[in-house]
């Protein structure tokens, strides 16, 4: 089983900057890709960013220029760097991680949510 815990979340003014961590936790798996989304009220779920185990980045229109994402494969951690936070970005920001779990010598693929971090642009 594997756990991801987002924090950073937060109040910020628009134009203002956030770090998101996601931290994942378990045994016995390895993190292919991993990413970033977003869920405003009433709206779906979208993409933000995403990143490969081998550090190749893909950003949805809106937010390039702006957020960068990273990850720290030695710890398990996927970031998201934010600014310019823009009112219409307030969502509640969800991590996302595609593990590999070898079971009785058989490689298994899950995909892993955490529980969301609320970010919220406002004056």
């Amino acid at each position: 089983q594997v756990q991801l815990v987002e924090s950073g979340g937060g109040l910020v003014q628009p134009g203002g900057s956030l770090r998101l961590s996601c931290a994942a936790s378990g045994s016995g798996f390895s993190i292919n890709a991993m990413g970033w989304y977003r869920q405003a009220p009433g709206k779906k779920r979208e993409v933000v960013a995403d990143i490969t185990s081998g550090g190749i980045t893909n950003y949805a229109d809106s937010v390039k220029g702006r957020f960068t994402i990273s990850r720290d494969n030695a710890k398990n951690t996927l970031y998201l760097q934010m600014n310019s936070l823009k009112p219409e970005e307030t969502a509640v920001y969800y991590c996302n991680a595609l593990v590999t779990i070898v079971q009785a010598g058989t490689s298994y693929s899950y995909s892993y949510w955490g529980q969301g971090t609320q970010v919220t642009v406002s004056p």
